[in-house]
């Protein structure tokens, strides 16, 4: 039976939670209007024209708005609030996230339990406390991925509506008609499967590579705490191409200009939009967010027609 100043120490401890929970919620909120441009770009929409450059090295380039720019450019054309469109159903995915992938965890036996020192612990007790945090973080992962997942899709087609200017996904109520109406259930979890691989792959790789550095490499507990962010976004970055084919698929196939050709073909799954993006050279777009370029290619031979002018493919 737990005593009192154990029970206590579970409520301070899921206050806190809650209390880092809420902040969180806040710092994406506020910057939502930049998360709102990352996806617009990386669904190909480029509504403002690159201009000629120069790379460090000298190479002709075309260079494009940064996502401060971009977001500019929103705000222009909706105003503020505009920039805040699809905020809705993302943090009410957040929410759902939280509260139902607490409970999977606890029903299978992973109850949240303080760390302990390492300093106190055998090398086969911190291998032990290294695996149940493991795989309490996946099922936490996995689980809370999978019930907010139809929320993402519906913020993301919110967004893309800026591309087409249409009123389809006006309200949550109404996007799940929408959805459930032309696509049915598989509707919600479009995109699923490469977001699940991207998100729980990093965690994976980032929390087996930190355990084995610091176990091996890595005493010092400040170098410790810069090893696990570097490590974390080291993966994250690698896996990048995997967040792109996500949006694209969760937006390819609905009714709106974004997702339909010739913007964006109608993919078959996400191995073909993988694919198609591969092909194109386009797994990495919004990877770079305030240096953002294209490469401009010459002619291999000189020829006597006039060259013909270069044509934005999304706008």
């Amino acid at each position: 039976m737990a005593t009192f100043a154990e029970y206590s120490r579970n409520e301070d401890s899921e206050v806190n939670t809650w209390i880092r929970f809420g902040l969180r919620l806040g710092v994406s909120a506020a910057l939502h209007p930049f998360e709102y441009s990352k996806m617009l770009i990386q669904i190909g929409y480029e509504p403002i024209p690159a201009r000629p450059g120069r790379s460090m090295l000298g190479r002709p380039i075309m260079l494009l708005p940064n996502i401060f720019q971009y977001a500019g450019h929103i705000r222009k054309i909706d105003g503020f609030y505009g920039c805040y469109r699809g905020l809705a159903p993302k943090l009410v995915g957040s929410v759902l996230s939280m509260v139902v992938s607490e409970r999977v965890a606890e029903k299978l036996g992973l109850p949240y339990q303080e760390d302990k020192d390492e300093s106190q612990l055998s090398e086969e007790e911190n291998y032990a406390q290294f695996k149940s945090n493991l795989k309490r973080d996946i099922v936490l992962s996995v689980s809370g991925i999978v019930v907010s997942h139809p929320f993402h899709v519906i913020s993301l087609r919110m967004m893309a509506q800026f591309v087409g200017r249409e009123t389809l996904y006006n309200s949550i109520l109404g996007s799940v008609a929408e959805i459930w109406n032309n696509e049915g259930i598989l509707g919600f979890f479009a995109g699923l499967i490469p977001k699940l691989l991207c998100d729980v792959a990093c965690l994976v790789l980032s929390s087996s590579t930190v355990f084995v550095l610091n176990k091996y490499l890595i005493k010092d507990k400040v170098a410790r705490r810069y090893n696990a962010g570097f490590t974390e976004f080291a993966f994250s970055s690698l896996l990048y191409p995997l967040q792109v084919v996500s949006t694209c698929s969760a937006v390819s196939g609905s009714r709106l200009m974004a997702g339909r050709p010739p913007i964006m073909p109608k993919y078959a799954n996400w191995v073909d939009c993988w694919n198609d993006l591969q092909t194109r050279r386009e797994l990495k777009r919004g990877s770079s967010l305030f240096w953002r370029s294209q490469t401009v290619y010459a002619s291999p031979a000189p020829t006597s027609f006039a060259p013909l002018p270069a044509l934005s493919r999304y706008q």
